[in-house]
């Protein structure tokens, strides 16, 4: 690991946390992954071998611990990683406020739909199980397609089809549905000027909004 040479407490951080991918694993930690391929669907453009890397070193500077359940390596922050939370959230909400742009490389599918998946309230879901397709204008074909079913009290995501009855369908571009999960627009604003077509029974298209809703980003106040 390089080192700044200073014996300033941001400094001796920064040795550790600016390493490429290091705040955005110990991201998905805070946000409940805690099995390697979890960790993976939040950061899938991190190559496998890297994030082996990045966790080695956290649990090294005791930020993580590592532990075997049921045969399965479960990952967990300690108490030195779980004070990050703030940290993790004030950057967050600085890069809302501030940091605002989106490029064309920041439009991923993958993480976007595994970020849906683990949001959203499945208590205000229907108790049957109930399948959402969304469909992806503008998208490479093999990542244009997804499936977000609720059943038994639990989400999944699926990037093919599940076999299921879909309960209603989402129409959009990537671009516009990223936008509305980070409180950039909203879904009745959406909805009204065509950029997202709802599909389904009339109470089903009234209900997705509702079902899905935003990111916690969403929450966050802009600057005037």
């Amino acid at each position: 690991m390089s080192t700044y040479g200073q014996f300033c407490p941001v400094a001796k951080a920064m040795e550790l946390l600016d390493e490429r991918w290091t705040l955005l694993v110990v991201r998905e930690l805070l946000r409940g992954s805690a099995h390697f391929n979890d960790l993976r669907r939040g950061v899938p453009k991190m190559s496998p071998a890297l994030l082996s890397k990045r966790l080695k070193s956290l649990t090294r500077a005791g930020v993580i611990e590592r532990s075997e359940i049921d045969g399965r390596t479960n990952y967990s922050l300690t108490p030195c990683g779980q004070e990050l939370a703030g940290v993790v959230d004030a950057l967050g909400s600085w890069g809302v406020r501030w940091i605002g742009e989106l490029g064309e490389q920041d439009l991923d599918p993958h993480l976007l739909m595994w970020d849906i998946r683990r949001t959203i309230t499945v208590a205000d879901w229907p108790r049957s199980r109930t399948t959402v397709a969304f469909i992806l204008d503008g998208v490479a074909p093999k990542a244009s397609r997804w499936w977000l079913v609720v059943a038994d009290g639990q989400a999944d995501v699926c990037d093919f089809d599940p076999g299921y009855e879909v309960t209603g369908t989402v129409q959009t571009s990537l671009r516009t549905l990223i936008e509305i999960w980070r409180g950039d627009t909203g879904w009745a604003r959406s909805v009204l000027d065509g950029s997202v077509a709802l599909s389904g029974p009339g109470e089903v298209r009234r209900a997705i909004p509702k079902w899905l809703g935003q990111s916690t980003a969403a929450a966050i106040p802009r600057p005037a």
